[in-house]
């Protein structure tokens, strides 16, 4: 619902420096159109933009006070359950406002550090305790919603964006080589809390951070789901799962229709969007839905329409089409790239800034698919898991989805950028090992939907709405919802190759050949095969004076790319010039050499 910033000074040094927290708040506005506020007080000071989706009212406006409570809160997100846990809290508190801000004060003040327990939503939350001296970063469980943090001069600043933070001035902006190394071997993923920037990190997803005046930050992880068959479920059928799953994606989109704005979906003709658009219309709501095409190359189709028209159609939504031509894509692309938090190179980035900035003409706020794959195991990648030993997670994994080993980055950067040992598998391996996950494919999901998915689908939706004031809501990624999925055995989520347990409640509810039509990937033909104006842009951009100043990649290697623009792909299906071409792209938007 909007961008916060602000600063803690961490060193005893004396106030905080309000006009850099002007700055970052400033650098926001697409993410708050409606607004802005700043409040600052002994050592901390607040920024915030609004998009007013609860409470229209000035009651809502933030950064949000409540004297009486010593607080102050800025707040990015959504609470899903504000108005329940509102009526838990108005026996003990008064309220002046009918916004989530406010609830969010009040269970603080309610339950401590706890609070965030019994929140349920998406948020990114800075909050002072003014009585005792105590800062708290939050961001919800799935990382939906972004908060990054530099440390400046014995500042700590923080900002729902990268470039706010930039825009606050002093920020280490030398390249991270951890930061590379996960870059080019997850097709631009690069998973809290690093960042491709060394003086840029992000709170982690799930997790609490605790200032206290004198005292070394803390954090607590405060949510994970356990990967393990649950007794209560040892007698459970597949009906049974499935009558479960369904009734938890029905109160998950319910839960994602409180606004008092209208909520529409993004409708891609899949599986994902078209059980949002049915599970509204069992709750009598027939939504504004939008779907996006561009023009098709040789054997690659650039639109789902025949997929989306059939769900509009059944269903009786408020129907829009948007055809993007190839002539538009070139300045897209740009467009997309500035709008970009980190460089991101999935190549339907642009669709998704394409589509949000239609559907910015019509609503605020939006449901769409995303999360689906992870949690129900829909990706190619995620079969070999299904068959693999459970101490073989680590390998699958690799041989699947790394897009390259530690030693073919040596072909790729130069030395001095390079890291010593292969950290992004020393990563994954980690993560994948941690008890509480009964297979590999266990592991592997664990691993996409908490360490991956939040620096890649999520984080692409949130950039690219955000950049048009458009809030959007994922009901796949709601917490119940992957806790129930979490502990359902893996062959229900892997049969059908990938999201049997879903194809199944779409049977119920969907025409047939969208659910078993091939998968699509959202397709963007003119930047998987590159040609014309777009490789101009990337061919300028890899041999612009930045560029070869920059040291980073092997020139060699670049002009191979340039000469066979089309000749390597990822193992995700992308175009591997289209990759390094966003990052030298993204790095020059933003000035850093």
């Amino acid at each position: 619902m909007c961008g916060i910033a602000g600063e803690i000074v961490t060193d005893q040094s004396g106030r905080p420096d309000r006009g850099a927290v002007e700055r970052m708040t400033r650098t926001m506005w697409s993410r708050g159109p409606d607004g802005d506020g700043h409040w600052s007080e002994g050592r901390v000071a607040l920024g915030h933009r609004r998009l007013s989706i609860i409470d229209l009212s000035d009651a809502g406006a933030q950064p949000m006070v409540d004297d009486e409570l010593g607080l102050a809160v800025a707040f990015n997100g959504c609470v899903y359950n504000y108005e329940q846990l509102r009526e838990e809290l108005s026996g003990r508190y008064r309220f002046t406002s009918t916004s989530d801000t406010e609830v969010i004060l009040k269970a603080y003040d309610h339950w401590g550090e706890r609070f965030v327990e019994h929140l349920v939503g998406m948020f990114a939350i800075a909050l002072f305790d003014r009585r005792r001296d105590r800062v708290l970063l939050v961001r919800d469980r799935l990382g939906i919603k972004p908060l990054y943090v530099a440390d400046v001069r014995g500042r700590t600043r923080f900002a729902s964006t990268l470039p706010a933070l930039l825009a606050g001035g002093g920020v280490d902006t030398e390249l991270d080589r951890v930061g590379l190394h996960h870059y080019l071997t997850w097709h631009s993923i690069v998973p809290a809390p690093r960042t491709v920037l060394r003086g840029v990190r992000k709170l982690p997803p799930a997790t609490i951070r605790v200032f206290d005046r004198g005292q070394e930050p803390r954090d607590r992880v405060y949510w994970q789901p356990s990967y393990t068959r649950r007794p209560e479920h040892a007698d459970w059928t597949a009906l049974d799962w499935r009558q479960a799953v369904r009734e938890a994606l029905r109160v998950a989109v319910r839960r994602r229709t409180v606004s008092d704005v209208e909520v529409g979906v993004l409708l891609s003709g899949g599986l994902d969007s078209s059980l949002l658009v049915a599970l509204l219309a069992e709750q009598d709501q027939r939504p504004s839905t939008f779907s996006i095409g561009f023009t098709s190359r040789g054997d690659v189709e650039g639109d789902e329409f025949v997929y989306s028209d059939v769900i509009a159609r059944k269903f009786g939504t408020d129907h829009h089409q948007i055809r993007i031509g190839d002539e538009e894509i070139a300045k897209a692309v740009e467009d997309t790239v500035g709008a970009m938090s980190e460089p991101m190179g999935s190549h339907d980035v642009t669709a998704f800034h394409l589509v949000c900035r239609e559907v910015s003409k019509h609503v605020k706020v939006v449901q769409c698919g995303q999360g689906a794959d992870e949690v129900f195991a829909g990706y190619r990648y995620h079969q070999p898991a299904a068959d693999a030993a459970r101490g073989a997670a680590a390998e699958v994994l690799r041989d699947a989805f790394h897009d390259l080993e530690h030693d073919e980055l040596a072909d790729v950067l130069e030395p001095h950028w390079l890291a010593g040992r292969d950290v992004s598998g020393e990563l994954a391996a980690d993560h994948l090992a941690v008890p509480g996950a009964d297979t590999a494919l266990d592991a592997v999901l664990r691993t996409d939907t908490h360490l991956l998915m939040p620096d890649d689908p999520v984080k692409r939706v949130d950039n690219m709405a955000m950049a048009w004031g458009v809030e959007a809501r994922v009901p796949f990624l709601d917490q119940d919802l992957v806790e129930l999925v979490a502990a359902c055995p893996p062959e229900l989520k892997s049969g059908q190759n990938g999201k049997g347990l879903l194809k199944d409640i779409g049977r119920d509810l969907l025409p047939l050949e969208v659910v078993d039509r091939k998968k699509g990937y959202f397709p963007v033909p003119a930047l998987t095969r590159l040609d014309g104006e777009v490789l101009d842009l990337l061919r300028a951009t890899m041999n612009s004076p930045a560029a070869r100043q920059r040291g980073v990649l092997r020139r060699g290697y670049v002009d191979e790319l340039l000469a066979d623009p089309n000749g390597r792909s990822t193992k995700a299906g992308g175009n591997e010039l289209w990759h390094l071409g966003v990052l030298e792209l993204w790095l020059q938007h933003h000035g850093i050499s």
